[in-house]
């Protein structure tokens, strides 16, 4: 009798994704435009977006599907770093190279390690850059944003995440970590350092069930604004037994129902110029 051959087993949980669908762009307001855009196409090597335009008031940034949003006002600085994929890291310190001299006297730097470059922008934005390959098939754009927190607080914001959001968490050794959607990710670090006030900068995240968390915030009394039928922002993360306020950093939460939803952007090649140019190799291509 022949052998029967055994069913192949899957772990099926790791197919498995939660409430927080994506995390679309992160929101800080620069002084300068023209210096932004020097700094996030120029520099870093993203892709002003060219269909949505606000004149001097505003910049979206893509990379990848992803973006950064970047309103003309006093600076914002997130409390962390935003991590980024770029397609190859030896371009972007080239890149990073020849902008270095006009910005001198801001607080731009950069430093090259042995699997990222560290990029502070010009207003003190922290961006950790990693080649294709650390973040499943992310070849371009934001895997995770990290925020610095208070000491004794990631396991209460993981369970905010849990049982307010709807969203996968985990806390250890002083670190919460929220999975969103496919393999991006919400961090919060935990440090003993003071940290600076809140100042308003954002996030924008999509949610598959979106009106749940919307009546769990608002018998909190969380929700900050009632954007429209699609969206509303809350700007604290509480422990979800005590009330206590841990952490402040504004959600722009968003429904599969919003017109920006699974918008397709537009990104260039950072490595095409004038002076190197190949037909067509305009586009980005992910590798």
């Amino acid at each position: 009798m022949a052998e029967r051959k055994s069913k192949p087993r899957f772990d099926r949980s790791t197919q498995d994704i939660g409430n927080i669908l994506g995390l679309e762009h992160v929101n800080v307001t620069v002084p300068d435009q023209s210096q932004a855009t020097n700094f996030y196409v120029q520099g870093m090597g993203f892709t002003r977006d060219p269909y949505v335009d606000f004149g001097s008031f505003n910049v979206w940034i893509n990379l990848g599907e992803q973006q950064f949003h970047l309103p003309t006002r006093d600076p914002q600085v997130v409390r962390g770093h935003v991590g980024v994929v770029v397609p190859d890291l030896d371009q972007l310190e080239q890149r990073l190279t020849r902008i270095s001299r006009q910005f001198a006297e801001s607080k731009f730097s950069f430093k090259r390690l042995k699997s990222r470059i560290d990029v502070t922008c010009p207003w003190g934005n922290r961006i950790r850059c990693f080649a294709p390959g650390d973040f499943r098939d992310m070849s371009l754009g934001i895997p995770y944003v990290e925020f610095d927190v208070p000491e004794g607080t990631t396991k209460d914001i993981a369970e905010f995440y849990v049982t307010i959001m709807g969203a996968p968490a985990s806390a250890a050794k002083g670190l919460a970590r929220v999975s969103i959607g496919k393999g991006q990710e919400l961090r919060f670090r935990e440090t003993p350092k003071k940290l600076p006030p809140y100042d308003g900068h954002h996030i924008a995240i999509y949610t598959v069930n979106f009106s749940g968390p919307h009546n769990l915030l608002n018998k909190k009394k969380l929700v900050i604004e009632e954007s429209d039928n699609h969206q509303y922002r809350f700007n604290r993360i509480v422990a979800p037994r005590t009330g206590k306020v841990l952490f402040e950093i504004e959600h722009e939460v968003r429904s599969l129902y919003h017109p920006m939803f699974a918008r397709n952007l537009t990104n260039r090649n950072a490595d095409q110029s004038f002076f190197n140019y190949r037909r067509g190799r305009d586009a980005f291509m992910p590798a």
